[in-house]
């Protein structure tokens, strides 16, 4: 099967040169800044000489996992692997909104940390007290999410409309100042739905005006399955994109657009199916597309197989992760990537179909004993070798020092006039330019 594992890549090695280019010219423009540093002392006159030290504490920008597993682990070292594992790697974290696990009785919302436990479903204040303790920024999955509503809610279009409405207003009130990301919907173009509300003709657009009543500072996101978003891919003529643009033109407030990116396919059939996925040029045309409406992109649920636990697949899984990685994170309206599993043997059960069997697919970061795959490092050295900045500098005859970094936060030291200075700076996108630094006020 070796071989047929190895025709998936050939799409990225028929359009490597191309693929070299879109991610070294994106990261370059999208990714990085240009910044002046002048140093100067209490009386605002320059420090020349003066030693700057930079090194990246995070990224603006976000990677992800979902958060899932939080708590559902049995043995205590394996979660607190889990745990360390996932702060390691990510600032952003998906967490579980899905109705039938947050609402599974009537009235009774599992937000407390010590609610009775829901497989793959860990309470609200649990997840984002992790967070906070972390600094990992949280996004919510998903308001309206018609696969995943409980079993007591009647199936009729004005009944659902109204316990909907309930739920945003009783989800904002309890925590819509504390995360800012919300999908709104999610899945509507697939075929399998429990209510009549989600062939409504203005499901989409009622739901993000009902969200911005309730969510009216936030983000608030639309998502959409893989097979509707990057092949098959038909430019302005995509169902998504026409779904899109008419929700627009109608009113709906969406702040940022989720492609998924889940490749639940079997193994033979892999390399035929995945070959519109991996073309370098193909999955660009669809970013470049989807840009055109200037709203933030972010791929919000990614599984790449691994099939077998082998070195030959795990190293297979790092190299197209590897290469999808950096051409999303070289593309200038893409804000997020979000893994969806972080280890195996987590992910949603299933039956035999290829489509829903998440576990078949060995598709996590982590073994299920939370030992790290070849893909885990190679988002690591991504993340935190090549996509990172660390800089020593020297200030001129008028204290200042030039640096083109990452957009992100620093530990800044200065050594001026016989003393050391240390600080967080934040060098971002917006504050590009001079930026003075006054160390001895500090």
């Amino acid at each position: 099967m070796s071989g047929s594992r190895l025709a998936a890549l050939r799409p990225f090695e028929e359009k490597k040169d191309y693929l070299d280019m879109r991610v070294k010219n994106g990261i370059e423009q999208h990714r990085k800044g240009f910044h002046t540093l002048h140093v100067v002392d209490a009386q605002g006159q320059p420090i020349p000489g003066a030693r700057i030290s930079l090194k990246q504490k995070s990224h603006d920008f976000f990677f992800g996992a979902n958060l899932f597993m939080l708590g559902q682990l049995a043995d205590e070292q394996r979660q607190r692997d889990y745990e360390r594992a996932f702060c390691h790697l990510f600032n952003m974290a998906t967490l579980p909104f899905y109705w039938n696990g947050l609402e599974p009785e009537q009235g009774r919302l599992r937000f407390a940390a010590d609610s009775a436990p829901v497989y793959r479903r860990p309470p609200v204040d649990l997840c984002l007290d992790f967070c906070d303790q972390h600094g990992i920024t949280p996004k919510a999955h998903c308001l309206n999410y018609d696969g995943w509503s409980p079993d007591w809610l009647p199936t009729g279009t004005r009944e659902v409309k109204y316990y909907l409405e309930k739920r945003m207003s009783e989800l904002a009130e309890y925590c819509a100042d504390r995360i800012h990301g919300w999908e709104v919907i999610n899945e509507v173009l697939c075929s399998w739905h429990k209510t009549e509300f989600f062939h409504d003709p203005r499901v989409v657009e009622w739901s993000f005006e009902t969200a911005r009543r309730y969510f009216p500072n936030n983000e608030l996101i639309i998502n959409e399955a893989a097979q509707k978003i990057w092949d098959p891919f038909c430019y302005n003529r995509s169902e998504y994109y026409m779904l899109i643009e008419r929700a627009l033109r109608q009113g709906a407030s969406i702040d940022a657009i989720g492609l998924q990116y889940h490749m639940f396919y079997k193994e033979e059939k892999e390399a035929i199916k995945t070959r519109g996925f991996y073309d370098p040029e193909q999955l660009c045309a669809v970013m470049d597309q989807y840009a055109d409406f200037g709203l933030p992109l972010q791929v919000t649920e990614i599984t790449i197989p691994c099939y077998h636990e082998t070195s030959f697949d795990e190293d297979m899984q790092a190299e197209i992760l590897k290469n999808l990685y950096s051409l999303w994170f070289a593309h200038g309206s893409m804000e997020a990537i979000v893994y969806w599993n972080l280890s195996d043997g987590g992910a949603c059960a299933g039956g035999e179909d290829e489509s829903h069997n998440e576990n078949r697919f060995k598709g996590g970061l982590l073994h299920a004993d939370m030992t790290p795959k070849a893909s885990y490092r190679v988002l690591d050295d991504l993340i935190h070798r090549q996509w990172h900045t660390e800089a020593l500098l020297t200030a001129d005859a008028s204290g200042r020092a030039s640096v083109r970094p990452f957009f992100g936060r620093y530990d800044l030291e200065i050594a001026a006039n016989g003393r050391v200075y240390t600080q967080e700076i934040h060098l971002s996108r917006e504050n590009q330019g001079e930026l003075t630094l006054c160390p001895e006020q500090k």
